[in-house]
């Protein structure tokens, strides 16, 4: 159970800026972002169709999230060879283990310990370099569709609507 004193004054994640990160790039020129186009366009993968079925916190950025309780492979993979076709084009990028997780809200005032969540069902069939603007927007600079078959009830990309 999420208590509401651990989310206090916290600020929740407009539904239009959910997403769930492979890469952080940080801010690029216009020579990387042609690179970066460049490197995710080689990377091919499954559509993807997991579950989110898990909270908790990271202490030092003081974001809560929510996030699959296991690997789930493709994901994995996506990440991986998209890691791989940055690093061949010189992006640095940050040198800790992947892991997955959609931010729910930022700057809370207290832990989340890590606590089962119903099953939230997360289906994506493409991959999107998206660039934080400097007024906070989120916009889709380009996206490549992900091989394979999600089923009834495909969803829409992992670009935030708009």
């Amino acid at each position: 159970m999420i208590r509401s004193s651990w989310i206090q004054n916290s600020r929740p994640m407009p539904a239009a800026k959910i997403h769930l990160t492979l890469a952080f790039l940080g801010s690029l020129d216009e020579r990387q972002r042609k690179d970066a186009i460049a490197a995710a366009g080689q990377v091919r993968g499954t559509a993807i169709g997991m579950v989110i079925d898990t909270v908790g916190s990271f202490r030092g950025a003081k974001v809560g999230w929510a996030a699959p309780a296991g690997a789930h492979p493709g994901l994995v993979a996506l990440q991986s060879a998209l890691a791989e076709a940055l690093r061949g084009r010189e992006f640095a990028l940050e040198d800790r283990a992947f892991t997955p997780h959609v931010t729910l809200v930022r700057k809370i005032g207290r832990p989340v310990p890590r606590a089962p969540l119903a099953g939230i069902e997360w289906r994506s069939d493409a991959l999107t370099l998206v660039e934080s603007t400097g007024d906070g927007r989120y916009e889709a600079r380009e996206s490549w569709k992900l091989g394979g078959e999600l089923g009834p009830g495909r969803s829409p990309r992992l670009r935030p609507p708009g």
